[in-house]
């Protein structure tokens, strides 16, 4: 079982926990937010099952520029990843690799701007895991 928080910094945004029931091996959401057109960083909590080899950002209704990400794994340490890629409205970034292989991650903080746009949209942005269940496989 898989429970969410997102935390917005500058807007405080609550949004409930979600939770996700499947540990299969593929592509889960992990969490979603909503950007606007000044600089931001939010942060996505990750509990229960939360074992990722690999990330991704999806991104609708506008264009968003991804500065950096880090991330924050269970036994304490991090990694801090140079993104600094722009992602158009329905595209998604590319796949984020977490260093050592499938890992338990604690949070995700993101840094990001929206892009100009002609209709001021905001991005929604929508942050995804891969999980390998390599340990899995082998038992």
């Amino acid at each position: 079982m898989l429970l969410l928080a997102v935390i917005s910094f500058g807007t405080l945004s609550a949004q409930q926990p979600a939770v996700m029931f499947s540990d299969a091996k593929g592509w889960h959401k992990i969490g979603e937010t909503t950007v606007d057109f000044k600089r931001e960083k939010d942060q996505v909590m990750v509990m229960g099952a939360d074992r990722f080899a690999a990330l991704k950002f999806k991104v609708a209704d506008a264009p968003v520029d991804i500065h950096d990400m880090r991330i924050f794994y269970e036994g304490g340490d991090s990694t801090i990843v140079k993104v600094n890629t722009p992602v158009l409205a329905g595209a998604e970034s590319k796949i984020i690799d977490i260093k050592g292989g499938e890992r338990n991650i604690k949070k995700i903080e993101f840094d990001y701007k929206t892009l100009p746009n002609r209709k001021d949209e905001k991005a929604h942005v929508e942050i995804w895991g891969y999980k390998s269940n390599e340990d899995k496989d082998k038992h």
